[in-house]
């Protein structure tokens, strides 16, 4: 006897869900406290960070760490070697190196931030400028297309050359090539902002054109200008010791580290310490502040997903 078979349904029902366990919620996004304190658990970003306030400390109390004035010269002691007096030797002049390097931070931390607070706040107002407005968006972007052509060593040494060498000068000669880069990064992220549906809700509604502007869009840029303002930073305290050396930046009798080495250019074969003792400071220093900047851009933007 054959045994009838049992019809099965065509489309069986898939099978209901597990339920998920009462703990297993999906945790909410990391805040913005949590990725800086996972960052600073990273051994290079704390090392980057005792570099930076060393130098700081150093610029700020160099008077107090050293007795010898900067500026004082010493015929009788021209080019000594390290000793108790002096730590890091003599130039050519019998100044002391070691007080020399300590007043030259001051020097390149005051270039490097003062360029990038001003590019930055310059670069700002221009790339919203370009970014809402599209009518000077073209005009603009051609402007900063021509400045970014020019190489920037180029264009610093000319505006220094017109203005004549200063502190002030140097800074401006240092940021001019630098805003362009922040406009069109500022400019980029306008418009990409423009196209988000709460900023086209904002517009339906009226919303005042500096209230757009201040409450809806600058927000959006706030994180990828930290992030930059770090590398422009960092690039200014390289160009003016650049400049320094080239004799096209702060004036001779004001210590810098690239007056440093450049009064020890001439001695290097026999005391190499003269470029080696700032150039040493001045690479941990620019590393120090590149380091930290990579670690703020993993921090502030959450499509980087990098263990540090």
């Amino acid at each position: 006897m054959t045994a009838l078979a049992r019809k099965e349904p065509m489309n069986p029902a898939p099978p209901a869900p597990a339920e998920a366990p009462a703990g297993a919620a999906s945790a909410p996004a990391p805040s913005l406290f949590t990725e800086l304190r996972r960052t600073l658990r990273s051994w290079p970003v704390v090392a980057a960070l005792l570099i930076l306030c060393s130098v700081v400390l150093m610029a700020v109390f160099a008077s107090q760490l050293s007795a010898i004035d900067p500026l004082e010269m010493d015929p009788a002691s021209r080019l000594a070697m390290p000793s108790a007096e002096h730590p890091l030797g003599t130039d050519a002049f019998g100044r002391d190196v070691a007080s020399r390097v300590m007043h030259g931070a001051r020097v390149s931390l005051v270039v490097g931030l003062g360029t990038a607070l001003a590019t930055i706040a310059i670069g700002l107002f221009i790339g919203v400028i370009a970014g809402y407005f599209d009518f000077a968006g073209g005009i603009i972007m051609r402007l900063m297309d021509g400045i970014m052509a020019i190489p920037a060593i180029l264009l610093a040494i000319t505006l220094v050359s017109v203005s004549g060498a200063g502190l002030l000068t140097v800074m401006v000669a240092i940021a001019v090539p630098e805003i362009p880069r922040v406009v069109r990064m500022v400019r980029a992220v306008i418009l990409s902002a423009r196209s988000e549906s709460y900023v086209e809700a904002a517009i339906s509604l009226g919303t005042p054109l500096p209230t757009l502007l201040l409450r809806h869009l600058v927000p959006n840029t706030i994180a990828p200008l930290i992030v930059q303002g770090t590398y422009i930073f960092a690039s200014a305290i390289l160009m003016e010791a650049i400049l320094s050396f080239l004799g096209a930046g702060v004036p001779p009798e004001r210590p810098s580290w690239g007056n440093v080495m450049a009064d020890g250019r001439m001695y290097f074969q026999m005391i190499s310490g003269l470029i080696l003792y700032p150039g040493i400071v001045l690479s941990l220093t620019v590393l120090s502040v590149n380091i930290l900047g990579d670690a703020m851009r993993d921090a502030l933007d959450p499509r980087m997903v990098r263990k540090l």
